[in-house]
């Protein structure tokens, strides 16, 4: 199994996080994938493949650890693309909320 889940809704209250500007300040970190639960359930194949698929965003995924949770907000084809470089560990912010 590549993430501990896949979900498709975001469980975490709004954080207020909507551009790359706001999640730089957002030091990146490592990330085991089976740790992850993503928020989209489906995969655009498009994005998964483009050589500059982050030639317009963050370089980095985004993920809001709630509760304990790491979910993967944005960047699913990246952690795709690390697991199908049979890597388990994806550079990514990690936003942290409070309960």
């Amino acid at each position: 199994m590549i993430f501990k889940a896949v979900g498709d809704t975001k469980p975490y209250p709004d954080h207020g996080y909507l551009t790359p500007k706001d999640w730089a300040g957002v030091a990146p970190r490592q990330v085991r994938l089976d740790e992850l639960v993503t928020t989209k359930s489906t995969l655009d194949l498009e994005a998964l493949l483009a050589e500059d698929s982050t030639f317009f965003g963050d370089l980095f995924p985004h993920i809001v650890q709630w509760r304990g949770t790491l979910y993967l907000e944005d960047g699913l084809h990246r952690a795709v693309r690390t697991a199908l470089h049979q890597r388990s560990v994806l550079h990514a912010r990690v936003l942290v909320l409070d309960d």
